[in-house]
Parts: C-alpha cells; sequence; structure tokens
C-alpha cells in the first residue's frame, strides 16, 4: 500500500468531481478566500468562546489548546455509512465475546487462536476479574474505533479504543459551530443528525443499572480532576446528560454500595461512566497511592451493585497486538467474516515479523502496542536515519512491545487555510454505545484532519484538527 496515491475524497485534481461533493465543490468555487478567512476567524473565536480545549502533557508552555478547526465539513454517504454501522457492530460484539471469554471459559487460548502469554501478560489484564461476568456480558459500552480510507470502496480498521475513548464532545461540537457558520451549505445536504448523542448513551447506560427501576437509575461521570487532558469533555457529557460531574472524593461506599455526597444527604449511585483509568479507580485493590478513585469500589462492583462503564479490564481488547487477531476472533466467536479489514499489520513479537520489520522501517509505520495519541510510535518514511537507528534499538530490546504497519495513503478531504482549500489526510473515530437492549451509533463520528501538509499523524497532540462529519444523501453530479 505504500507508495500509493491518496485517494481524493472529493475527487483529484484534474478528474471529475465525486458526485456527493458536487454542492460543496460548487459551494468552494463561489465563496470568495475573505469569506472563507472570515468563517475560519469566527470559529476559532466561537471554540474560544465555548472553552472547549484539550490538555497537553509534558508541554507546560501549551498546557491548553484549542483543537484546530476546519470548517469544510467531510462528507460520507449514506451507503457507505451503511457498510460501516454494520462492520462496527460486528466488531463490537466479537470484542464484547472475547472479554466475556478471557476472564471465562478461555475458550480462545485453549483453540489457541491466540497466544495465552498475550493475554496473561497483559499490563490491561485485570486476574481480579477473572470468572466475573460484566452485567449483562456487556465489558465496552462505549467504544471509538478509528477508521482509515484509501480508495473508493475500501475502509479499513487502524485502531480499537476500547478503554475510556475520547473525542466525542468535538463531534457534537464541530456540529453546532457548522450549523452556524455554514447554514447555506448545511441546507443544501440532508444531513444525518448527531444531536441526539447524549440521549443514546443515557439510554445505554440506563440499561445496565443494576437495579430494575433503570429509569430513575442514578448515573455519574467519573473524571480524575480539572487537570485532566479530557475535563472539558467530561464536564461537556455531564451537562449533555444531566448527570452529576463527581471525583473520588465526591463517592464513598458503605455496605456494598456506592454513594454520592450531595447537600440533602447520601444517594446511590448505579452506574459510573469512569474516565479514570483502572489501576486508579480504587487504591485498596490496585494503586495503593491513587486519590483518584474510590476505595471499596471494586468490592461494591464485583458484589453487583454498581455498573463501571467501561467495565473493569477492558485494556486488553485495545492492545494493539490483540488488535492484530481481530479478525481471527470475527470468525471464533461470531462465525461470520469480518466486514472490515483491519490494517495488515506485523508482530514484532514473533522472529520472522521482528526480521521483516528491522529490514523496512523506512517503509513502515512501528507503534508501541499499548501506545495512544500519536506517541510512541514511529513513521518509517517521514523517520530520519538516525531517527530509525534508535527506535530499531528500543525495538530490538523489546520485540513483544511493537507492531508494525505498512504506511497507507490515508483518503484526504478539501481543508481551508490562509492560502487556499488543499487536500488533507483524514482518518474517522465513530462511537459505538453497547448496552443491554442494542447497539447504537449516531451517523458520522469524528473526523481527524492532519493540517500539515504531507502528514499522517492526525492525532491533536501531535498538530492534528477535526472537522465535521456528513453522512448524507447521495447527490447527482452539479459540480
Amino acid at each position: 500500500m505504500a507508495g500509493v496515491q491518496a485517494f481524493d475524497e472529493m475527487g483529484r485534481t484534474g478528474e471529475r468531481t465525486r458526485a456527493l461533493y458536487g454542492k460543496v465543490a460548487h459551494w468552494l468555487k463561489e465563496t470568495p478566500p475573505e469569506l472563507l478567512a472570515s468563517r475560519r476567524a469566527q470559529a476559532e473565536y466561537m471554540f474560544r468562546r465555548i472553552g472547549i480545549t484539550f490538555g497537553v502533557y509534558g508541554d507546560k508552555d501549551a498546557a491548553e489548546r484549542l483543537i484546530p478547526f476546519d470548517i469544510v465539513p467531510r462528507l460520507i454517504s449514506r451507503a457507505e455509512w451503511r457498510k460501516l454501522e454494520a462492520g462496527l457492530t460486528q466488531r463490537v460484539r466479537a470484542l464484547n465475546l472475547f472479554l466475556t471469554d478471557v476472564y471465562g471459559d478461555r475458550k480462545i487460548l485453549k483453540e489457541s487462536i491466540i497466544p495465552a502469554e498475550l493475554i496473561l501478560r497483559n499490563p490491561f489484564y485485570r486476574p481480579e476479574m477473572i470468572g466475573r461476568r460484566a452485567p449483562h456480558d456487556i465489558w465496552v459500552h462505549i467504544a471509538g474505533i478509528d477508521i482509515v480510507r484509501v480508495d473508493d470502496e475500501e475502509f479499513y480498521v487502524l485502531e480499537d479504543n476500547a478503554r475510556t475513548p475520547s473525542g466525542v464532545s468535538y463531534m457534537l461540537e464541530n456540529r453546532e459551530v457548522t450549523m452556524r457558520l455554514l447554514p447555506d451549505l448545511f441546507a443544501r445536504h440532508k444531513v444525518a443528525p448527531v444531536d441526539d448523542y447524549p440521549d443514546e448513551l443515557l439510554a445505554c447506560l440506563r440499561s445496565v443499572a443494576p437495579r430494575h427501576d433503570r429509569g430513575e437509575a442514578t448515573i455519574v461521570i467519573l473524571t480524575p480532576g480539572l487537570y485532566n487532558s479530557a475535563y472539558y469533555e467530561h464536564s461537556f457529557l455531564a451537562d449533555k446528560l444531566g448527570v452529576e460531574l463527581v471525583e473520588g472524593r465526591d463517592l464513598f461506599v458503605e455496605d456494598d454500595q456506592v454513594f454520592m455526597r450531595t447537600t440533602l444527604g447520601p444517594r446511590r449511585v448505579d452506574v459510573i461512566y469512569r474516565r479514570v483509568d483502572d489501576e486508579f479507580l480504587d487504591p485498596m485493590v490496585f494503586n495503593p497511592e491513587s486519590v483518584l478513585g474510590v476505595p471499596g469500589l471494586i468490592g461494591a462492583y464485583l458484589a453487583g451493585n454498581v455498573t463501571i462503564a467501561n467495565a473493569i479490564g477492558t485494556g486488553v481488547a485495545d492492545d494493539k497486538a490483540i488488535y492484530s487477531y481481530v479478525p481471527d476472533l470475527i470468525r471464533f466467536y461470531l462465525s461470520e467474516e469480518p466486514l472490515l479489514k483491519n490494517v495488515p499489520t506485523t508482530r514484532c513479537r514473533e522472529p520472522d515479523g521482528l526480521k521483516y520489520v528491522l529490514e523496512r522501517l523506512d517503509e513502515l509505520v512501528v507503534k508501541e502496542v499499548n501506545g495512544s495519541g500519536g506517541y510512541g510510535m514511529l513513521v518509517g518514511p517521514h523517520a530520519s536515519a538516525a531517527q530509525r537507528e534508535q527506535f530499531a534499538a528500543k525495538i530490538k530490546a523489546d520485540p513483544a512491545n511493537y507492531i508494525a504497519q505498512p504506511t497507507l495513503a490515508l483518503s484526504t478531504c478539501p481543508s481551508s487555510f490562509e492560502a487556499g482549500v488543499a487536500p488533507r489526510h483524514v482518518d474517522l473515530r465513530p462511537f459505538i454505545l453497547s448496552g443491554a437492549d442494542a447497539v447504537r451509533i449516531v451517523p458520522g463520528g469524528l473526523t481527524r484532519v492532519a493540517l500539515k501538509e504531507g502528514s499522517l499523524v492526525v492525532n491533536s497532540s501531535q498538530g492534528g484538527g477535526t472537522k465535521d462529519t456528513w453522512v448524507v444523501d447521495d447527490f447527482e453530479d452539479e459540480a
């Protein structure tokens, strides 16, 4: 796949604009550059006014940043979305069955589908959950699965995020800002709504409440606090869901039940949507120095008196080494062929794979199996010889910690800059909600865009931005 020209989702230079983008192409042609510049400035002002920021750890000079927003929306047809929706639903079903199994009967290990050490030695595998079942066998209530496109037909899954996936606040705010700034373009399309995501999330969380009267279930969002990089999103979601945003000190456990401190006295909590990693949830079980969690929380969870979303131990399902086996998981648990392909992945833990990767570092993208946010990775074609040499030493020292993939020619979408409109590489993070009653996916998701020319790194922490994602009806070509 390396070296292939990127698929331009609007239409390559010199070629006919794709019918889907006909009205966008016409709008860009008729909109003066100074008006685009004005709307870019308005978008930045609106995001600053809203206060939607993210933190960058280790960068004291930029502790709070705006994620750059590109005003030109990305379009996906309804037919394309139906394919994605079916593939995402299938994938999350398999991940939930996998987690039920690896903490239960371990059939996947007995059948040697996955090497046992990839599970049992995984840092995110929680022995405390062995022999335990998540309520309704739902472990991954909220998943963010990263999708990339390489041509007119093919989408690939790049990564599974099954612990505490972030970014949904940007999906919702991007739509709000786009509707305000581009009402003329929005009115020309029939765009599927995303603003019902909070209602869908609330329904999902209520469906897994341990008490029978789920309509009255008390739901809270547990945040590490103000200084967490995603704190804005935590407070945003609490406001949209109409639930309390709490820190560990706001909760306590008594008789294996979780209570929230309120001005009217203790109130029992049924569901905790946690944005705190496993190891900090309960100092009595995990990290004894944690001040972010709640002493006794795991006891209440194991007693069945509170539901934690996502469930404890889900991290083993978004390990990048496990990712490479997900097509096998789908076949094993569902007896179905995967509807969405994985990016071809080489595991450095295997001697032949290690040799292959070390010989082709200048061609591959190499990632830490537990890395995130664009950190701990090498984009071989864009790295210097010295950087590749340093990374090779890391791989040799701990081969099991790395996987490698070809440098995909990620698709591009038009983006607006001071110098004009130009294509930039993008990916997509849809958000999949799994409850006791249904799997829910709002149409679209968060499109992340690599704003630097030629860059393939879309992560906000590495200089990427976002844009609104429109799932729309197909149109006759009007360009």
